[in-house]
C-alpha cells in the first residue's frame, strides 16, 4: 500500500509543478510582447506570487485546516485554478490581469502547503520518503518548460491555456488522494500562529537574527533572475528559451543529492555562504555574457542556468534545515512558517518590484537591434547586492555548536 501511495503522491507532485513550470518562467515575455505592459508592471505581476504566498497561510490556517478534508480542498482549488487560468488571457489591461493573477496565485500556493501536509501525514517514514516523492516536482517543472517550448507558447496566451488544462486534471486527480480530515476541527487558530510569530523568540539569538536578515536581503537580488531572464534570452533571439531554462531543475536534483554531504563536511555557515556566492557568480556571468562573443556568451549563460542547484539548495534548503535544527519541537512549525513568509512573501514582493523598476531605469533610448535594455548594468545590480549580503553573513553569522541534523 505504501508503494502505491508513493506513486500516487509522486504523480501529484509532478502535475503540481508541471502547472507552475508552464507559465511562471515565460509569463514575462507574454506580458511584454502581447499585453505591452511597462517594466514596472511586469515586476509587479511576478510579485503576485509573493502576495499569494502571504495570503495563502491565512486561507489554509483559518479555513482549509479547520473545515475541509485536505484532498477535497486540493481538488476544488485545482479546478478553480484551472478556470482562472482560462480567464486570465481574456484580461488585456493591468487593472484586470493583476487581480486575477493574484487570485490564481492564492489558489495555487495553497495547494503547495496542503499537498506537503497531506504527504507528510500519510507517509510511514516521511524523512526518508518525502524527499523522494518531492523529487518528481523538479521533473514536472522541466516538463512544463519543455512543453511550452515545443508548442511555441512562450510569448502567447497558450501557456495559460496549457496550465489551465493541467490544473483541471490536477484537481480531478487530487480527489483520488487518501482521505485526510481537517487537522484543527473546532480549534481556535491565532494570526500569530499562522504567520509563525511564536518563532520571533529565536531572533534573540544573534546568529539566527543575522540569518533571517540575510535571507530577506538575498531575496531582493534573487528575483531579478525570474523577472528578467526570459526577456533577456528572448532579446538575444534564443529559441526554446523555456526549455533551456528548465535545465536549472536538472541541476537542482543533482545538488540536492550532494547537500547532505556538504552540510556534514562544511556545516551550515560555509554551505550557505557557497549558496550566496553562487547567486553573485550567476549574475556576474550574465553581466559578462552581454558583450561576449557568441560562443562565450552561450557558455556563460548556460553556466548561470546550471548554477541553480547551488543557488537554491545550498541557500534555501540548507536554510530550512538550519531553522529546523535551531527551533525546539514546540515552535518548529512556527519557525518554518516565519521563514516561508519572509522568503516567498515579503522578500519576493520587494525583489520582483525592484527588478521591474531597475529594468525600467535601464531601458535604452534607442534599441540596438532587438536589445532594448542595458542588460550588463541590470545584471550588475543583483550581483553587487548578493556580494553585500555575502559580506554581512560572513562577518556576523556564527556556526551552530551542534552538527547539522541530516
Amino acid at each position: 500500500m505504501q508503494m502505491q501511495l508513493k506513486l500516487q503522491l509522486s504523480a501529484f507532485m509532478f502535475l503540481q509543478y508541471y502547472i507552475w513550470g508552464s507559465w511562471y518562467v515565460s509569463m514575462a515575455s507574454y506580458l511584454k510582447k502581447v499585453l505591452n505592459f511597462p517594466d514596472e508592471q511586469i515586476g509587479l505581476a511576478y510579485g503576485a506570487f509573493a502576495i499569494g504566498s502571504m495570503i495563502a497561510p491565512f486561507f489554509v490556517g483559518l479555513i482549509a485546516d479547520r473545515f475541509f478534508a485536505t484532498e477535497k480542498m486540493l481538488g476544488t482549488l485545482g479546478l478553480l485554478g484551472g478556470l482562472l487560468l482560462f480567464v486570465l488571457p481574456q484580461a488585456a489591461t493591468f487593472g484586470t490581469f493583476y487581480p486575477l493573477l493574484i487570485l490564481y496565485c492564492v489558489t495555487f500556493v495553497s495547494t503547495l502547503a496542503l499537498g506537503n501536509s497531506l504527504s507528510l501525514h500519510h507517509l510511514t517514514n516521511p524523512k526518508r520518503d518525502f524527499p523522494r516523492v518531492k523529487s518528481l516536482s523538479a521533473v514536472g517543472w522541466i516538463a512544463g518548460g519543455v512543453t511550452v517550448s515545443l508548442i511555441g507558447a512562450e510569448a502567447v496566451a497558450d501557456q495559460f491555456y496549457l496550465a489551465g488544462g493541467l490544473s483541471i486534471a490536477f484537481g480531478a486527480f487530487a480527489f483520488t488522494l487518501p482521505h485526510t480530515p481537517p487537522k484543527k476541527v473546532g480549534a481556535d487558530v491565532s494570526i500569530g500562529e499562522i504567520l509563525g510569530l511564536d518563532a520571533l523568540a529565536l531572533l534573540k539569538k544573534r546568529s539566527f537574527a543575522v540569518f533571517i536578515g540575510s535571507m530577506f536581503l538575498i531575496c531582493i537580488p534573487l528575483y531579478f533572475y525570474f523577472v528578467c531572464m526570459h526577456l533577456y534570452l528572448g532579446q538575444l533571439e534564443w529559441e526554446n528559451t523555456t526549455a533551456w531554462m528548465s535545465l536549472a531543475q536538472v541541476s537542482d536534483v543533482v545538488f540536492l543529492i550532494l547537500l547532505p554531504l556538504m552540510l556534514h563536511r562544511l556545516g551550515y555557515k560555509v554551505t550557505i555562504l557557497i549558496g550566496i556566492l553562487a547567486w553573485a557568480l550567476r549574475y556576474f556571468l550574465l553581466a559578462g555574457s552581454v558583450a561576449s562573443s557568441a560562443d562565450v556568451q552561450t557558455a556563460m549563460i548556460f553556466g548561470a542556468i546550471l548554477l541553480h542547484g547551488v543557488c537554491y539548495d545550498f541557500l534555501f534548503i540548507a536554510g530550512q534545515l538550519y531553522v529546523d535544527d535551531e527551533a525546539n519541537e514546540r515552535m518548529r512549525g512556527a519557525a518554518q512558517g516565519l521563514i516561508a513568509f519572509i522568503l516567498w512573501g515579503v522578500g519576493a514582493f520587494v525583489g520582483t518590484a525592484l527588478a521591474g523598476a531597475v529594468m525600467a531605469a535601464h531601458k535604452l533610448p534607442t534599441p540596438v537591434g532587438k536589445i532594448e535594455y542595458d542588460w550588463a548594468a541590470i545584471w550588475m545590480q543583483p550581483a553587487i547586492g548578493a556580494l553585500l549580503v555575502l559580506g554581512v553573513f560572513l562577518l556576523f553569522f556564527r556556526e551552530p555548536r551542534k552538527s547539522p541534523t541530516i
